[in-house]
């Protein structure tokens, strides 16, 4: 799994419900946006893992200013958008290939673990887009702070 994490003041998502008609589906305030992008070899152990790391990285600042607590911490919300294109291979030509994303059918159960383990670590309801949907998404990044985690490389 792969997740780009961007500290926000605020962050919101509208769905497609007809072309060119959005409505939106979620906002939140102080928290984190997380984009989650799902390939064929995640696991469990992946999803437990990645939750664990998002609701515990220190990120946000103390009484001093300094970047030493969590989402968690400070009863922040997370907004989790799928995000299949965190998985685009660059490297030949111009046009991104997205062949290691998950199909469907199996990025969706997987998705849907990865929100229930996030729910469980952080003790509160996650926001979300919706998978497949045409999405407009849109945050005021605080700092800026993003993050990229790839559950593959776990440094």
């Amino acid at each position: 799994m792969r997740a780009v994490i961007q500290r926000v003041l605020q962050a919101s998502v509208m769905i497609d419900n007809n072309p060119g008609s959005y409505r939106e589906k979620c906002e939140i305030k102080n928290g984190l946006l997380v984009f989650v992008g799902i390939e064929d070899a995640d696991t469990i152990e992946d999803i437990e893992w990645l939750s664990h790391k998002v609701v515990n990285l220190r990120i946000f600042d103390d009484e001093n200013n300094v970047p030493n607590i969590s989402v968690k911490d400070i009863d922040g919300d997370i907004l989790a958008v799928s995000q299949f294109t965190l998985h685009a291979l660059t490297k030949k030509g111009n046009r991104p290939s997205y062949i290691k994303a998950s199909k469907a059918e199996i990025a969706i159960p997987l998705y849907k673990k990865f929100i229930i383990q996030l729910a469980t670590d952080l003790g509160k309801i996650i926001h979300t887009g919706e998978f497949g949907a045409d999405m407009k998404v849109q945050l005021i990044n605080d700092g800026p702070v993003t993050i990229w985690i790839d559950t593959k490389n776990r440094e």
